[in-house]
């Protein structure tokens, strides 16, 4: 993708690097696959504020997404490339040849036009859909299923894939985009490729007023507060606040989060420290 660095005409753009928005290739939404998405503003269903920082922000619509790829052995052809105000990567349009539309992760590289298929003898290229079986070793992956039929779960934000490292009689192992060697099942289905706007971690907002529109409220940080809000409050003058932590009390390095014997640690080889789990 390409980043757009703007003229510091204001102050608002002074630091401000966008999107170039270069593979997009149409701004209007298939009207079949969005509903409407109501704005929670951070509130549960009694109307209290169950999460903080957030309200607000500029409406929008839900864009209906196969995770799963379930219509198998039906070639489909990438009729555009657009934005999704719901999530970090881009979305493709696929027309099937039995006329049925539905959206999909955009892969990086896939262009309008091109043919894609969803099945068990298809062969893995861009955008193409199989089990983690069928791919030869090496092969960039995203949208990754868990278990078989459930849909993609891994690798699903931009710029995001995991590498298929190695198989074995019931497990394909996979190297993770934190580090981590993990094993799935190999008759999960994927998607070949790299998901797109790869260089979306790389924009700058520029102004408060961005987020906004995104729906963030400003943040107020644990050292400006009183002893009973935060542990890390209070103090004579602009005092540190000591050992990070949350408002719960929780550190922010070193604590171990993982639970102890979880029953997925057998499918872990390696953390993504280096690290082997302790059996």
């Amino acid at each position: 993708m390409a980043l757009k660095k703007y003229k510091p005409i204001t102050a608002g753009t002074r630091w401000r690097i966008g999107n170039a928005y270069a593979e997009i290739t149409t701004d209007t939404p298939e009207k079949s696959l969005v509903e409407k998405v109501k704005s929670t503003a951070g509130r549960n269903a009694q109307g209290r504020r169950s999460m903080r920082y957030k309200g607000g922000g500029h409406k929008k619509m839900y864009r209906i997404v196969d995770f799963k790829r379930d219509k198998r052995n039906i070639s489909a052809t990438v009729a555009s490339i657009e934005y999704d105000p719901n999530r970090s990567a881009f979305i493709a349009l696929l027309n099937y040849a039995d006329g049925e539309k539905r959206y999909i992760l955009a892969p990086q590289g896939l262009q309008v036009g091109t043919t894609v298929i969803s099945g068990d003898e298809v062969a893995p290229e861009i955008g193409h859909a199989l089990q983690l079986k069928n791919m030869p070793l090496g092969t960039n992956v995203h949208n990754i299923e868990m278990q078989p039929g459930q849909g993609g779960k891994i690798a699903r934000s931009a710029g995001s894939s995991a590498q298929l490292s190695n198989k074995e009689e019931k497990y394909a192992v996979l190297k993770m985009p934190s580090g981590e060697l993990r094993k799935v099942l190999i008759n999960c289905y994927a998607t070949v490729g790299v998901v797109s706007n790869n260089d979306h971690n790389l924009q700058s907002m520029g102004k408060a007023g961005r987020n906004r529109w995104r729906g963030i409220r400003p943040r107020v940080r644990g050292v400006a507060m009183n002893p009973v809000d935060h542990p890390m409050g209070g103090g004579e003058g602009k005092a540190s606040g000591g050992q990070p932590r949350s408002r719960n009390g929780q550190y922010s390095r070193g604590l171990k989060t993982r639970t102890r014997g979880k029953g997925s640690d057998k499918l872990i080889l390696q953390r993504r420290n280096g690290s082997k789990l302790s059996k």
